[in-house]
């Protein structure tokens, strides 16, 4: 996408899952094919909250939790409200740190969220408006809820030695990768209208999508990073709030806490963005730079996103080389005293961004940039000088 909203594609695999989710969309399970209306959501929305109250109470629902018709046993005209049904019953929520619980129910809710991505991805006419309202409410039942973070001393300090930690994997995975499928497919299908679906894919939801981004589950943040960019794609309307909703991450990040799992990944969706970005470049672009993009460079773990931000730098370069001086003088003002492999890394920087560099903004910051060269030649580091 070649606009001044920026565009461009990024790729992806899997996602992470867990089981607390209860967010403003209510819960659901209808008990009749007939008839999808208002209505029937609430009677849904009943039914699930006792189903969910029961789980919470002794952890059993006997036989209050069977499968339904599979797609392919009813009429056409019924599969919408079937469609409906197998949603609703998606949000009675399971306990999977235990896999000896419930293991009948948990099957039963695995094998309908794979048959309805399969109905999304196959569908041939456009979701109504109460089938986008369900979807999305199933899937911040599912997906939405409280990260918890385990205990990692010296994470800051420690950010060079981060690749050989053991990521922290969830025990609800296998099901919630397939939530997460279902949203992207329902994001990407053609029978889904953007203009309708505003309302449900709402900033609400976009943000508490980018809270996920800050889960121990490198799985997760692959499938957001995905879904997070097709939404930016589909959605032109979200495309400012979703960049300044980033923005906000990064300046917490680098201004507050230093802490959060998901800045390579959004630093990934947002080179992409910035290659969209149509010439001259927006003032607003151009802030972004200054403000989040160089200052990144000043957190102890940007080693764990450094290859992504280096990438950023490099593409405000190409799409406008009289950046060259501000982006220099930043990583100049950045520049590690201390930390030798830091060091390297920003080397590696100047030097991409240096071949995209001409010679009137060279000139600019030439001085500045050759004193700094002299103190690395002093460096009792070999890989340094």
């Amino acid at each position: 996408m070649e606009n001044n909203e920026g565009g461009g594609g990024t790729s992806t695999s899997s996602s992470t899952a867990s089981n607390s989710a209860r967010s403003s969309y209510g819960n659901s399970t209808a008990s009749s094919i007939s008839g999808v209306d208002s209505n029937s959501s609430i009677g849904g929305d009943m039914l699930v909250q006792a189903m969910n109250s029961k789980l919470n109470l002794n952890g059993s629902l006997s036989a209050s939790y069977e499968a339904l018709p599979s797609f392919r046993d009813v009429p056409n005209s019924e599969k919408p409200n079937l469609f409906i049904r197998k949603l609703q019953m998606c949000c009675v929520l399971f306990d999977y740190t235990d896999p000896s619980k419930n293991i009948k129910e948990k099957e039963i809710k695995r094998q309908t969220l794979v048959e309805l991505v399969d109905f999304v991805s196959s569908a041939n006419g456009k979701f109504t408006d109460v089938m986008m309202q369900e979807i999305v409410k199933t899937v911040s039942i599912n997906l939405f809820r409280t990260l918890t973070t385990p205990p990692r001393e010296n994470k800051i300090l420690e950010a060079f030695d981060m690749d050989e930690e053991e990521p922290s994997m969830d025990p609800a995975w296998p099901y919630l990768q397939i939530v997460y499928e279902l949203l992207l497919r329902f994001v990407t299908s053609p029978e889904t209208d953007a203009k309708l679906a505003k309302r449900y894919v709402d900033h609400s939801f976009v943000l508490r999508l980018l809270d996920l981004f800050d889960s121990e589950d490198p799985r997760e943040r692959d499938y957001l990073k995905t879904v997070l960019h097709r939404i930016y794609g589909k959605f032109m309307v979200h495309r400012p709030f979703i960049r300044k909703a980033i923005n906000n991450i990064f300046y917490r990040f680098i201004f507050e806490t230093e802490k959060h799992n998901g800045i390579a990944e959004l630093l990934e969706i947002l080179g992409s963005i910035i290659n969209g970005f149509a010439l001259p470049l927006k003032e607003e672009h151009k802030l972004f730079l200054v403000r989040a993009l160089i200052p990144l460079h000043k957190p102890k773990c940007i080693p764990m996103y450094h290859q992504q931000l280096s990438y950023c730098i490099t593409q405000f370069v190409e799409k406008d080389c009289k950046l060259a001086d501000t982006i220099i003088r930043g990583l100049l003002k950045y520049w590690p005293i201390t930390n030798s492999s830091k060091e390297v890394m920003f080397l590696g920087e100047l030097e991409e961004v240096l071949e995209a560099t001409q010679p009137a903004e060279f000139q600019k910051c030439m001085v500045l940039l050759f004193r700094q060269i002299r103190r690395c030649l002093s460096s009792s580091h070999f890989q340094v000088w």
